[in-house]
């Protein structure tokens, strides 16, 4: 690719992600769906503007980076207050990689029609939700707590997760693991590992971030937060491939955790960069999409996520919520919004690739499966968000200015007459 053509995919992506932003917040549509939508209409499906591909192995490089970012700002505002909510999200998390698990690689053999190893990893790759698109969802739409944390934190849990796993299955499919015993011994060695260098590497960073606390200014503690964190995810996938998703979300968790960071002044521009990466992700991981992995799926694809949705996530959040003080309102609440976002549609992008060198039949239907997943999921729950929490009673009363509440006081006060 010639740096010119480069320039230009990047120039395209960036401005239709902005221009996805703007019109979300004029129309007051949910931005994830819009940006979805520009994705495919500059890529394969569309205008034919962009080609992720073009990138070559650099683009799980970019990918990885940024993705790590938009964890580590998820890892910085994570918060469980209460034993209530999270005991809810150890629940929810346990069931749905055991019940969703088994359920997905079913649904996605018998109405999809995948191979059952192909199967297995896509069940995987859609286990989680996405912190990436709940996240500005839940704030969007100003959805009452404690569900607002019990999503996210779910989000945060289980992607990692599900991306490890994916990989391991992957290697499983392929060839490079022998048998169930060396994948469950890889998925605690990357998980636990990840956790393990993250959480060090988010102390090394608080004691660093402590040390400039002096300085007036915050952009060299932005600059020292990403270096460290940039160094981490790369490091992590050098020494234990995907072990660089939960190490961000450690290394965040703790940096939040610990006061004489001044994690207050840093969380802003964090998550400015977290959201400029989403903008930036979004739109270029749907121009993979085309229809031609779409189509051959047909009706049996659209039932598959329809099962995802409609009965699997619900049935597997009310098994987690027995014996909880959650009424049947904000159970049918977290049944229902289960969005997948970046993560999965990135990993689905590099697996597929890995699946077709490996000579591996359905790879291709795969991706299409995973990223049909992904328009059903965002679109519909993404636009029904807010209309059925405000049905149910689930959004935060609104915050009522402090000049207006001055003014309106003020109006409802007698005017005094002079007596002279």
């Amino acid at each position: 690719m010639t740096p010119e053509r480069l320039g230009l995919l990047w120039g395209v992506t960036v401005f239709v992600g902005a221009g996805a932003r703007l019109l979300a917040a004029l129309s007051g549509l949910p931005g994830v769906v819009l940006l979805l939508l520009s994705g495919l209409l500059i890529g394969r499906s569309g205008l034919g503007l962009v080609e992720p591909l073009d990138l070559g192995q650099g683009l799980e490089t970019i990918v990885g980076l940024l993705v790590s970012l938009v964890l580590f700002d998820g890892g910085l505002n994570l918060r469980l207050p209460g034993g209530t909510i999270q005991v809810t999200v150890l629940r929810i998390s346990l069931i749905r990689l055991g019940f969703s698990l088994a359920a997905g690689l079913l649904a996605a053999h018998w109405l999809a029609g995948l191979d059952w190893s192909v199967a297995a990893v896509y069940s995987a790759i859609v286990l989680a939700t996405g912190p990436t698109v709940v996240t500005p969802l839940i704030q969007q739409i100003r959805l009452a707590a404690p569900l607002g944390d019990v999503l996210e934190a779910e989000g945060l849990v289980l992607e990692p997760v599900g991306a490890v796993l994916a990989l391991l299955l992957l290697e499983l499919v392929v060839g490079d693991l022998h048998g169930w015993r060396e994948l469950a011994l890889g998925l605690f060695a990357r998980l636990g590992g990840g956790v393990v260098i993250g959480g060090i590497a988010g102390l090394v960073l608080s004691e660093g971030l402590k040390r400039v606390r002096p300085d007036p200014s915050v952009g060299l503690r932005l600059q020292l937060t990403l270096g460290v964190l940039f160094l981490l995810y790369g490091a992590c996938e050098w020494i234990l491939p995907e072990s660089g998703l939960p190490a961000s979300v450690a290394a965040g968790f703790v940096v939040g955790r610990r006061q004489e960071t001044q994690a207050n002044e840093l969380d802003p521009l964090i998550r400015e960069l977290a959201q400029l990466a989403i903008t930036m992700l979004f739109p270029l991981l749907a121009a993979d999409v085309s229809w031609s992995e779409l189509s051959p799926l047909g009706w049996g694809g659209i039932t598959c996520v329809l099962v995802l949705m409609v009965v699997v996530r619900p049935v597997a959040v009310s098994l987690a919520t027995i014996g909880l003080p959650l009424d049947i309102r904000q159970r049918l609440f977290l049944g229902w919004l289960a969005p997948r976002g970046i993560v999965t549609a990135a990993v689905a992008s590099l697996f597929s690739i890995r699946l077709e060198q490996a000579g591996v039949l359905g790879a291709g239907r795969l991706q299409g499966l995973v990223f049909l997943t992904i328009l059903m999921t965002v679109g519909l729950q993404g636009l029904t968000a807010q209309p059925l929490a405000k049905l149910l009673g689930l959004l935060a009363p609104e915050e009522v200015d402090e000049n207006d509440q001055l003014n309106k006081t003020a109006q409802s006060q007698p005017i005094l007459s002079d007596s002279n």
